[in-house]
């Protein structure tokens, strides 16, 4: 069955949900739909604020850097902030326009002399909000590609790294593993985070473009970095192995997904927390007055680590 992308993009595992409102009845929800799904409880809504949020701290995290900027792409990172009406609406044009299942990375990073080059480009092609609704077979978008020095695919976690129990534990030889180093099979620690299901749309992106690509994974406190080529040599050495979890969409709807949980261990630091995010109360409400309550995350701050600008810098 055919996933729509504002569902995968909300879609929270199942273990974690865990904010419920037994006060309302089950018909209550039955008018809250919106072309035409329906978000079900707060979890989904706080997935939504902090995916944004996470990803606004690591543009600013780069921007603040004297030789790198990075330009939101993904149709998550682009679409409007602060209205979850709006960011169902920008997912609902981009399956008008073909692109649903289409990959984009959530963020493109160049150096800071080309600049200039690439807001004339983006203006050209009608502003970054423009940017997931055009075919990379456009030859302008071709160009904005591949000023890129690194492509980035965003992760985040609700953990702050540091506290995490299994946090600074050394690897181990696992039986399991046939000897080699990991983890006890329940340890909590902080890991980079790849789906099964986007593996192959981003080992094409990557081998189309040319460009590098890594995944960022923010937490609370901390953020990690792993490339994509890394990542799929400790899956393909064995190192990581799959974890299949339950997922669960805004409309109820659960899939199960494989995902690799890599060790923070094989990635580099990214950048740490120099101001971290306060948790404040919001809501939306429907047109028939109910309301539905949810944590948005706003403000904090992120600093590069030396590893990362060293990677950028050695990647052009």
């Amino acid at each position: 069955m055919s996933t729509h992308s504002f569902e995968r993009q909300l879609a929270v595992n199942a273990a974690d949900i865990a904010l419920t409102f037994d006060a309302f009845q089950a018909e209550a929800w039955l008018d809250f739909w919106l072309n035409p799904r329906r978000l079900r409880g707060s979890d989904f809504l706080m997935r939504w604020s902090q995916g944004q949020w996470s990803e606004e701290r690591l543009i600013e995290a780069v921007n603040s850097t004297d030789g790198f900027f990075a330009l939101p792409y993904g149709p998550s990172s682009v679409a409007p902030s602060g209205d979850v009406w709006a960011f169902e609406l920008s997912f609902e044009r981009l399956e008008v326009a073909g692109l649903g299942k289409v990959k984009k990375l959530d963020l493109l990073i160049f150096c800071a002399g080309d600049r200039s080059a690439v807001g004339t480009e983006v203006t050209k092609l009608g502003g970054i909000a423009e940017l997931p609704f055009i075919s990379e077979k456009d030859p302008l978008l071709r160009n904005l590609i591949h000023r890129a020095i690194v492509a980035v695919e965003c992760e985040n976690s609700l953990w702050r790294a540091e506290k995490m129990p299994d946090f600074d534990k050394q690897l181990k030889p696992q039986r399991r593993l046939k000897g080699k180093y990991g983890m006890r099979k329940n340890a909590v620690l902080p890991t980079v985070i790849v789906k099964e299901e986007d593996r192959e749309p981003l080992r094409a992106w990557q081998q189309v473009s040319q460009i590098p690509l890594h995944i960022w994974h923010v937490f609370f406190d901390r953020a990690y970095g792993l490339s994509f080529n890394e990542a799929e040599r400790l899956i393909d050495e064995g190192l990581t192995e799959p974890t299949v979890q339950v997922f669960q969409a805004p409309s109820g709807a659960t899939t199960r997904k494989v995902i690799y949980k890599h060790y923070y261990h094989y990635a580099y630091e990214l950048a740490t927390a120099q101001a971290e995010p306060t948790l404040i109360p919001a809501f939306i409400e429907d047109k028939n007055g109910h309301i539905l309550p949810y944590v948005k995350f706003q403000g904090g701050s992120l600093k590069l680590s030396r590893q990362a600008l060293d990677l950028l810098e050695g990647s052009h």
